[in-house]
């Protein structure tokens, strides 16, 4: 990763989140790079576990903070023209109400698309995905 470059992990196999990142590699303003999670190493000490990244949104900034969630979001639509208009889903009274239907949001998109697989004991698919 470069240093220099904040860079979004996003899930390559969910056509939601693949348009969102088509969109945004269109709009932003250089800074901002992509990185599928299913095309990381597994075993890289430096990234959260596979679960956590499949089930919400990571960046991880140019100075190596990691945020997540609606925060994540935030900062990656802030390298676009467009950023001015998620910055109020941070403003102390709408950020835990957005953060709330992000996170449910999030949980059942990630429910839908792997958990069920792990309930069946297919636990290779998230390792093979």
């Amino acid at each position: 990763m470069d240093p220099r470059y904040d860079t979004l992990f996003y899930d390559g196999q969910c056509p939601l989140c693949t348009r969102e990142i088509r969109t945004l590699r269109r709009l932003q303003r250089g800074r901002l790079l992509f990185a599928d999670v299913h095309e990381q190493a597994q075993d890289s000490e430096t990234l959260p576990n596979r679960e956590q990244l499949l089930r919400r949104l990571h960046l991880m900034t140019w100075d190596g903070e990691w945020v997540s969630g609606l925060q994540a979001n935030v900062r990656a639509w802030s390298h676009t023209r467009l950023g001015f208009l998620f910055r109020p889903l941070l403003w102390p009274i709408i950020h835990p109400i957005a953060r709330a239907v992000y996170e449910r949001w999030a949980d059942r998109r990630y429910e839908r698309k792997y958990a069920c697989a792990l309930c069946a004991g297919d636990g290779d698919r998230l390792s093979q995905s």
